[in-house]
């Protein structure tokens, strides 16, 4: 990687608060990862145009300013009972007693239901979402093969066209939906169409991903620790909680990128102009320096500032909605299940060098 590892929750703090002195666009980088990174760019589809994660301020305060106002907590909380009711659904179709595999049944679809219905686009297409966001959040390993990069491209090509219709529908028949929102700035002149284009299939893929992990890391903490599990069965108002503490025992994202625009120091180390730094927000969760006890989860814990969802203007936009999400999913399963244990088969791991998850996790469950 050719980089600085930053594992202390102070010095990831600081980087990711200075947004002047350290950039989230790779190609600013020296090395293999900054030309991995412009090649990248220049064989996307969309070509230059960059996303909320790629962007620095001022033009990321820009953009997420048109979109930040969907994702207030406020907003997010009055999704509540859809919510409740898509997991209620998916937790029917299971049995009360018996095996089933958790990824596939519930992890993976509610976040995708959940964001599809948020975009305006019909839940029924969530098996081709999944193919299209493990496409895309592959190229997390960073340094990636050409294989991954090209089916990478290929799948922002099936993408761009798959949104690009619901664009153009919304353009003459707007919806109180996301992609409605979204169209009506670009008549403002606040984003073009491949901007529009870009954001949404970030949405798809971060929404997807970094969800999908929490719930598949929280069950499987909560397996190790029925005592746990039965507190928070008892006592349902202290999930929420709990699910700040899986999220930083066990970060669904465990790392995220910067680029030195200037050459600085951190600590006693030089850091030039172009220097890639690796900031390990999963070891930074559980610096000792900040959190008593890091290798014990603690439901209670409290003060919890994890940096499980970033800091500074690229805290995650979609946090309040992941952390109802996983809430409304632990609760029902807590309520539904008397226990909940390994079933058969193996625990599989997925997840790449910034991702950290899941792809099979069978239960054994009692009514």
């Amino acid at each position: 990687m050719q980089s600085w590892i930053l594992t202390r929750y102070e010095d990831c703090m600081a980087v990711l608060r200075d947004t002047e002195t350290f950039s989230s666009d790779a190609r600013h980088a020296e090395g293999e990862l900054g030309k991995l990174a412009t090649r990248q760019r220049e064989e996307s589809p969309l070509g230059d145009t960059q996303t909320l994660l790629t962007i620095d301020p001022p033009a990321h305060s820009r953009m997420r300013a048109i979109v930040n106002r969907v994702f207030v907590p406020r907003r997010v909380e009055e999704l509540r009972p859809r919510i409740e009711e898509i997991v209620d659904g998916l937790l029917e179709d299971l049995p009360k007693s018996g095996e089933f595999e958790l990824m596939e049944a519930l992890a993976q679809p509610l976040p995708v239901i959940v964001i599809a219905e948020l975009l305006g686009v019909p839940p029924n297409d969530r098996v081709r979402f999944k193919e299209w966001s493990t496409a895309i959040a592959a190229t997390t390993d960073l340094l990636n093969s050409e294989e991954v990069i090209n089916d990478a491209s290929d799948t922002t090509l099936e993408l761009m066209e798959y949104f690009g219709r619901f664009i153009e529908e919304r353009r003459t028949s707007p919806r109180g939906d996301l992609i409605s929102a979204l169209v009506e700035a670009q008549e403002l002149d606040q984003l073009t169409t491949d901007e529009i284009l870009a954001f949404t299939i970030l949405l798809l893929v971060a929404g997807h991903e970094t969800t999908t992990n929490l719930i598949g890391n929280g069950t499987l903490i909560l397996l190790d620790r029925q005592e746990d599990a039965e507190k928070l069965r008892v006592n349902v108002d202290t999930i929420p909680r709990a699910v700040e503490e899986m999220l930083r025992f066990d970060s669904p994202v465990q790392a995220v990128v910067r680029v030195a625009r200037e050459s600085t120091d951190i600590g006693t180390k030089r850091i030039e102009r172009g220097d890639v730094l690796m900031l390990m927000l999963g070891a930074a969760n559980h610096d000792p320096q900040w959190f008593d006890n890091p290798s014990e989860f603690n439901i209670a814990r409290e003060p919890n500032r994890h940096l499980s969802f970033g800091m500074g203007p690229h805290f995650c936009l979609g946090a309040p909605l992941a952390r109802l999400e996983a809430e409304v999913a632990f609760g029902a399963m807590l309520q539904r299940y008397s226990a909940f244990r390994y079933g058969g088969g193996a625990v599989e791991r997925g997840g790449t060098l910034l991702l950290r998850g899941l792809t099979k996790l069978p239960l054994s469950v009692s009514a």
